[in-house]
């Protein structure tokens, strides 16, 4: 894990990639859970029958949405900030999901600083969050968040 003890040791990795996390398997348990808990049972995700059949993928695929809600849980098992008090996901500059996400296979975050600036309150930093696929030619997501540790 990768701790960030001042805004400075944050700086000083501006540019790099800061941590890649452990592999995860996507079960087909969670993206069903995924779509009852946003009233998104479209069928290339929930059934696996039709979805082998009519799909281009072979099967089912992970939600867009539920795919970069990952990416916190990826981040925090390797990156922290004891120097705040406070971590707050800001918001989103980039989206974009260039390979579905396949339901059975593994999957795990990679996580690059591309900025960081300093406020009054807080330290605003900018990531590129990409997750990908075991054995896929193309992440499934890549994101540009805003992360702000407040002191």
């Amino acid at each position: 894990m990768k701790h960030f003890d001042s805004a400075e040791a944050l700086e000083a990795e501006i540019g790099k990639e800061v941590a890649v996390s452990e592999w995860m398997m996507l079960t087909q348990q969670r993206v069903n859970l995924f779509a009852e808990a946003t009233d998104d049972p479209q069928w290339i995700h929930v059934d696996e029958e039709r979805a082998r059949r009519e799909s281009p993928f072979g099967g089912t695929i992970a939600h867009g949405y539920l795919t970069l809600s990952l990416l916190p849980k990826f981040f925090e098992a390797e990156v922290a900030f004891p120097f705040a008090r406070m971590s707050i996901n800001y918001g989103t500059n980039k989206v974009r999901f260039p390979s579905p996400l396949r339901v059975g296979r593994r999957v795990r975050g990679r996580f690059a600083l591309l900025s960081v600036e300093r406020h009054a309150d807080c330290v605003q930093s900018v990531w590129k969050y990409t997750v990908e696929q075991e054995d896929g030619e193309k992440p499934a997501c890549v994101a540009e968040v805003v992360l702000r540790q407040y002191y």
